[in-house]
């Protein structure tokens, strides 16, 4: 079973973090997708990860791009998996299904602290996750660090 990463955004904002965490996972060979909460959200996130570095860009596509199944990082509002991606990253008002937990090797809720609807949903799918057995891991930024705060 998969474990649900909890990462709440205090200093750096999700165009900062989305991409560092993106880059890592791709690094050590992880397929992504990125569910965001709706279609406008879906776009940001979209144009971020072509433009969040001058130097580089981090491969990715939707379903109207073509070749979803080709795409090391998938970007969705739906629930569809088309490569297979072991990693599902939440963003921008997605939230978390614990019946999805057993189908990826990590669920990752990127939340933002300073949004009173984010935080109040990230605390009620901490809940769920818990509620459902699941193992989930609460992950704060400080100083431009994760810091492991809890633990299902």
């Amino acid at each position: 079973m998969g474990e649900v990463l909890f990462y709440h955004l205090t200093s750096a904002p999700l165009e900062a973090s989305l991409p560092e965490l993106l880059t890592r996972s791709l690094q050590r060979g992880w397929r992504c997708v990125v569910r965001a909460g709706n279609a406008a959200r879906l776009r940001a996130v979209d144009d971020m990860l072509w433009t969040y570095d001058d130097a580089s860009f981090l491969p990715h596509g939707t379903a109207e791009m073509g070749h979803a199944d080709a795409q090391p990082i998938y970007l969705t509002t739906g629930g569809e998996n088309p490569g297979g991606a072991s990693i599902l990253m939440l963003v921008d008002g997605a939230r978390v299904d614990v019946a999805e937990v057993p189908e990826y090797d990590r669920i990752c809720l990127i939340f933002n602290g300073n949004e009173p609807d984010s935080l109040t949903n990230a605390r009620a799918d901490w809940l769920a996750v818990k509620g459902a057995g699941a193992k989930g891991k609460y992950w704060a930024q400080d100083d431009g660090r994760w810091i492991q705060k809890a633990e299902t």
